[in-house]
């Protein structure tokens, strides 16, 4: 673990930690709904310490269920993201600098730890934000909870709502991915410097 990477592995990590600085500039991740009464849609954008997009009107339909008014300030993760894909963003740096074989790992732990962290932590959000709704609603549906999909498709009354990632997101995805398969050719496939 102690052994430098190949040449194009280090120029490879260094372009993986410089493309995670999309985060700042891109939406990491979207939802999407669709209705007979918003045939064109509706979409909010989660950004790394924002929303945009249609969030008014959603959080208009959602206080006819019971749901809270989306909000930035009822995000704390908006305060703390930046600086944690900025550690992210230097971990990768670093190995491109140190050139061990260990700093990668420590890169690709980093992402797989901020991408699962952040599936949970929006799981938890999504759960609460459906199930713990405003007992005077207009409208009440016994039994019916409102949770959005933390990954695809489903069925909310009439609307349909997807869930995924954005652009920010897929580039996450996509540096991890690379950054699993330098690792793995590191570790199994590359003789040690």
């Amino acid at each position: 673990m102690n052994h430098s990477l190949n040449s194009v592995n280090r120029i490879l990590v260094a372009f993986c930690a410089v493309a995670l600085a999309s985060a700042f500039f891109t939406p990491l991740w979207q939802i999407l709904m669709w209705a007979p009464q918003y045939p064109e849609g509706l979409e909010m954008k989660i950004w790394i310490n924002n929303l945009t997009g249609n969030v008014k009107i959603i959080s208009a339909l959602n206080h006819y269920i019971g749901m809270r008014t989306i909000e930035v300030s009822m995000f704390p993760e908006f305060k703390y993201m930046i600086y944690i894909v900025g550690v992210i963003i230097s971990i990768g740096l670093i190995t491109a600098l140190i050139n061990k074989r260990w700093t990668l790992l420590m890169f690709f732990i980093s992402l797989g730890a901020a991408g699962l962290g952040a599936l949970i932590d929006f799981y938890m959000w999504g759960y609460d934000y459906g199930h713990n709704l405003n007992p005077d609603a207009p409208i009440k549906v016994p039994g019916m909870t409102y949770q959005p999909p933390l990954i695809g498709t489903k069925q909310l009354l009439n609307f349909t709502a997807f869930s995924g990632p954005d652009i920010g997101g897929w580039i996450f995805i996509a540096v991890a991915w690379i950054i699993f398969f330098v690792f793995i050719a590191e570790q199994f496939f590359l003789k040690p410097k």
